[in-house]
């Protein structure tokens, strides 16, 4: 008698807990298509409150049309902004820093008070063993936790270097915990005519990015939910 009643109580009790275990796995579900959803909706056009805005760069290229579109962005309406590059990179931050100078110069406001410049752990450098590039992974995505939790930004830009993909996921993640809503902005490069980059397919294949804006119109064809913007350069 006591093993049919000990026999019925772990039934009961496996049944809960799938069925808690379903009901989470189905509300996580729910949310993250709800955040799919809005996510691309334009910003609240709140002119009087600015937003603060991260800015990821990277080596070569990358860094050179990041801050041409940062040219023509509306200074006053996204600050504070936060600049982010690889660890190993050391020429991007060092150029958005003379961007910097310059608009503070223009405006006559302080760079501290507008602008702050981070590094960020790579998950992989270039010919780094896969095997090894497993712990490097581990502490980049850490490392880019901690910059996440630190800069909670409401707008992302970024244009394609590696660097963005574990900083994007989190915002991502943050999105469907309800932590903090960081719209994703993406501009492929302008180097990329028929196919997105690595980075690129990611965010669109995975519904992380807001908007994503390229170049030229074969790769508008391509992938129909990207916006072409025409050439930005």
């Amino acid at each position: 008698m006591e093993k049919g009643n000990g026999c019925c109580f772990s039934s009961v009790s496996s049944s809960a807990i799938l069925s808690s275990v379903a009901f989470v796995v189905i509300l996580i579900f729910v949310r993250v298509l709800y955040v799919i959803y809005c996510s691309g909706r334009p910003l609240n056009k709140r002119s009087s409150k600015p937003v603060s805005t991260l800015i990821i760069l990277g080596s070569g290229g990358h860094t050179a049309e990041m801050l041409n579109l940062l040219a023509m962005l509306q200074k006053d309406r996204f600050y504070p902004r936060f600049y982010i590059a690889a660890a190993t990179d050391n020429m991007s931050l060092q150029k958005a820093l003379l961007l910097e100078n310059s608009l503070a110069s223009e405006t006559g406001t302080v760079v501290a008070e507008t602008a702050q410049f981070m590094k960020v752990y790579r998950s992989r450098e270039v010919g780094q063993s896969y095997i090894t590039s497993v712990w490097t992974t581990l502490i980049a995505t850490v490392h880019a936790l901690w910059l996440m939790i630190k800069i909670r930004p409401e707008v992302i830009l970024c244009n394609g270097p590696g660097t963005c993909i574990p900083l994007c996921v989190i915002a991502f993640i943050f999105k469907v915990l309800g932590i903090r809503w960081s719209s994703i902005f993406y501009v492929e490069s302008i180097a990329r005519v028929r196919r997105l980059s690595l980075s690129g397919l990611l965010l669109y294949k995975l519904w992380m990015a807001d908007q994503l804006f390229v170049q030229w119109p074969q790769l508008k064809q391509q992938y129909p939910r990207a916006t072409y913007v025409g050439r930005l350069m």
